[in-house]
């Protein structure tokens, strides 16, 4: 019993290493590819519009997770799933690199 529940934690552990290393991208890379985010978001981050989110600092997981829920469309805002669907993998993984070094 306690071979199985080590087993199935050590999987555990090494499935949420796995989703973590989906970041990890080119933070020159991603501030390039972020210049169209900036009317919204802020050249630093920090947007001017209290309705629109800060990225400035946020986890790089957390930010490819939600571009990756914008273009799949089970995150829902029309504006940003227009922005997500021509981004690549490599897009999101960029442009959470560069938001995520910002503080």
């Amino acid at each position: 019993m306690k071979r199985q529940i080590l087993a199935t934690a050590s999987a555990l552990i090494l499935a949420g290493s796995a989703n973590i290393a989906i970041a990890g991208g080119d933070a020159a890379a991603g501030k390039a590819k972020a210049a169209t985010c900036n009317g919204c978001h802020g050249a630093t981050g920090i947007s001017a519009i209290p309705t629109y989110p800060n990225l400035a600092g946020q986890k790089e997981a957390y930010l490819v997770k939600q571009m990756k829920a914008f273009k799949e469309g089970t995150r829902k805002d029309p504006t940003m799933n227009a922005m997500a669907k021509p981004l690549s993998d490599a897009d999101m993984a960029n442009i959470a690199a560069h938001y995520a070094g910002m503080k």
